[in-house]
């Protein structure tokens, strides 16, 4: 069709290989630091490390 244009191709990724994420020690002294200033209390610090309770909301409500 004329009026279209070309069409061009992305350059994405290569296919070939992925990356590997490293693995992370949530205990180390940087990652406590951080938890120190971010949770307040033990239930806050699990819940931000991915530890969380049965039954507990699968996300956040927005506050009017």
């Amino acid at each position: 069709m004329p009026g279209k244009g070309k069409k061009e191709k992305g350059r994405g990724r290569s296919r070939g290989k992925k990356q590997k994420k490293p693995e992370v020690d949530i205990l180390s002294p940087a990652a406590m630091l951080n938890l120190y200033y971010i949770a307040h209390n033990v239930a806050d610090c699990l819940h931000l490390r991915g530890f969380r309770w049965p039954g507990a909301p699968k996300g956040r409500r927005r506050c009017k």
